[in-house]
């Protein structure tokens, strides 16, 4: 893993607090993504609690990491494109428009899990992220994320909020 800042540790304060990749919500996952080449790598280790039946982990925290990961891969890739680093503005951020998820096989618990993902598609305000979920360097799941760019205009909305409080 790179020794750079996670894309979600660019993330501004006001768009921080997402349960799955907010730095700021510290009963969320945190998760952090990093570039390794051409994909963004994270890594995730899933909690007995994260069950669906015992030994294996619930499919909604697998969908719920394939959503966040991919969203800080369409900012992170959208930067890229743009040629500018991750810490400018305007800051780029991402929702998700669509999610699919194929559950492969079992995801079992007890280990860390890897995500891979690229972005397969930047087009205007939309990047289009497929993504895998691997458990011992088995895929178990992989995503096709739709993200659609936040409106400018929102972000700065937020910015201004902050100041004025």
């Amino acid at each position: 893993m790179s020794e750079e800042k996670a894309f979600q540790d660019y993330y501004p304060e006001e768009v921080a607090h997402c349960y799955g990749c907010g730095r700021l919500n510290e009963h969320g996952h945190q998760l952090k993504s990093y570039w390794q080449g051409e994909e963004a790598v994270a890594h995730f280790t899933p909690q007995p609690y994260h069950t669906a039946v015992p030994g294996y982990v619930y499919g909604g925290l697998i969908a719920s990491l394939i959503d966040c990961h991919s969203t800080g891969t369409a900012a992170a890739a959208t930067y890229r494109a743009e040629g500018r680093p991750m810490d400018s503005l305007p800051a780029v951020r991402y929702l998700t428009a669509s999610l699919k998820v194929d559950y492969l096989k079992p995801t079992p618990l007890g280990g860390p899990l890897e995500l891979r993902a690229r972005a397969v598609e930047v087009k205007g305000r939309k990047v289009v992220v497929h993504s895998t979920l691997s458990a011992g360097g088995q895929v178990c799941a992989k995503g096709e994320a739709v993200c659609v760019q936040v409106p400018e205009e929102f972000m700065l909305s937020l910015l201004q909020q902050r100041k004025e409080s």
